[in-house]
């Protein structure tokens, strides 16, 4: 019987890790994340080190297995996978990450105080480290970090100051302060309810603070081809994609003009000299410009999976446009970790082994406008970002982010990814304009508002205006000069005091 309520209790919260995914998609439901949390802190509450780690895996396991189950979607259905075996990849893959939390979760039970809110500071704080370990350790893997479920919440006002990682830990240690707290009576309801209230009126205060001003306007066009994945890479119908590309760049009638990662899907050498030559002639007149995503390079210096800049000031550059190269590239996606290679053999994927480019690479100038490009799962590295901003006076005006997640159908995968893009905007108030082969093509605001949108899965062209900004928020310049290591030394601070005062006689 003591072995059944086990089980339970492992399934019970493992449902409340599965369930807290929807707040990545609709971020209204914030306060589910939240009691999710409150709910694995009231179990860890009551465990020893080891049962709190399993309850760690649980939550973890069904948080990571709910949240990138598209992953499956490309292995299998576009990689050839036996459905069982990418199953298995997913599963392990979310396992594997679930042991930071695992971690965390018997630290949190060995060293917290028996006062609710001492108590749930240690939970935020291993919270947090876990987060960051998922963030950093084998080029991180990120993706619905907790803090992306607030970007409509009150406490998403402090992503100027804290960034995602930062808001994912106070949401954390907040909600753990109800789980700590023995809610039997009004007493115990005060203090947890008392530090939520000031923490959402903290967020709100911070989250009118406006630390950017306007630097024009420009009238844009964002291209969305929504060519089928199957279909992009296949030298059957790569000509086809070209004729749609240069359709949609011939009736495009923005001033700058942005296309998704890979629009042109081969190398320069590979296409027709008139084909291409054509395309830069029409962005070469005084007051148009585009960036589009293309791979460069060649066999002996290797490849990139870049962007190229082109307007009439480019003509004298190297290749006659600027470019700029993906700096943090997809571990399977776009090189293959040690060890692995007999994995990417199962799978009939255009799998890439490209060459990263700079972390702090310039942006691409037009009409007094400083655009700076990443490419695809980038725009989950605020602190990579935030690189950028230094020194102010070249720091970008306005993101772009060019994105190709065909590769995941049909699937949650594209209202994730939106929601990571506004939280950068709220970290960095930089507009961010996303040109995407299947969406979210958007416009985001400073305030990380969608100004404008095309309909996921379909094709067309967005025409719209967006607003750059300059100035730095307080994230931009701790960021950009330390990276993520602010916090990581906070999270060590906190767990360190809460050993060395457990261990007090």
């Amino acid at each position: 019987m003591k072995r059944l309520r086990g089980l339970a209790e492992l399934g019970l919260v493992g449902l409340l890790g599965a369930a807290q995914t929807a707040a990545y998609v609709e971020t209204e439901l914030w306060p589910l994340q939240m009691l999710a949390i409150a709910g694995l802190a009231w179990r860890v509450g009551k465990a020893s080190a080891g049962r709190a780690a399993l309850l760690g895996l649980a939550f973890g396991f069904a948080w990571l297995g709910a949240g990138t189950w598209w992953l499956f979607v490309s292995m299998h259905r576009y990689g050839g996978l036996p459905a069982w075996m990418a199953v298995l990849a997913v599963a392990a893959l979310a396992a594997f990450l679930s042991l930071y939390l695992a971690a965390a979760m018997a630290a949190t039970a060995r060293w917290r105080s028996s006062g609710p809110l001492a108590s749930a500071t240690v939970f935020a704080a291993a919270w947090l480290l876990a987060e960051l370990a998922r963030g950093l350790v084998f080029t991180g893997f990120p993706w619905v970090a907790s803090g992306y479920a607030h970007v409509d919440s009150p406490l998403g006002g402090l992503a100027s100051w804290l960034g995602v990682y930062g808001i994912g830990a106070l949401a954390a240690g907040l909600a753990a302060a109800f789980g700590f707290s023995k809610l039997g009576s009004l007493r115990g309801w005060f203090a947890p309810s008392a530090a939520l209230l000031a923490a959402i009126v903290l967020g709100s205060l911070a989250g009118s603070i406006d630390f950017t001003r306007p630097t024009g306007e420009l009238r844009i066009t964002l291209l969305q081809g929504n060519v089928p994945q199957d279909e992009k890479f296949s030298a059957r119908y790569v000509p086809q994609a070209l004729a749609l590309t240069a359709a949609q760049l011939e009736g495009a009638r923005g001033e700058l003009v942005v296309g998704p990662e890979t629009v042109i899907p081969l190398l320069p050498d590979q296409l027709d000299p008139a084909w291409w030559q054509s395309v830069q002639d029409r962005f070469r007149s005084p007051g148009r410009a585009a960036i589009l995503g293309i791979p460069l390079g060649n066999e002996e210096a290797g490849y990139t999976n870049s962007a190229a800049g082109i307007a009439a000031t480019t003509a004298a550059l190297p290749g006659g446009f600027y470019r700029y190269d993906k700096h943090h590239l997809v571990p399977f996606g776009e090189f293959i970790p040690t060890g692995f290679k007999w994995f990417t053999r199962l799978m009939d994927i255009p799998l890439g082994d490209f060459n990263r480019g700079p972390l702090t690479a310039p942006s691409f100038a037009f009409k007094g406008q400083r655009i700076a490009p990443n490419i695809c799962y980038e725009d989950l590295f605020g602190e990579e970002l935030a690189a950028r901003f230094l020194p102010e006076a070249e720091a970008p005006t306005i993101l772009a982010n060019l994105s190709n997640i065909g590769w995941f159908g049909e699937t949650i995968a594209v209202a994730q990814h939106l929601q990571i893009s506004r939280m950068r905007t709220l970290e960095l108030q930089r507009p961010m304009i996303r040109a995407t082969n299947t969406g979210a093509t958007v416009v985001i605001d400073h305030r990380g508002a969608v100004t404008a949108q095309l309909p996921p899965f379909t094709r067309g062209e967005l025409e719209t205006h967006v607003e750059g900004r300059s100035g730095t928020t307080p994230f931009a310049a701790w960021a950009g000069r330390f990276g993520l290591w602010p916090l990581v030394l906070a999270g060590v601070l906190m767990l360190g005091l809460a050993f060395a005062l457990r261990r007090r006689p």
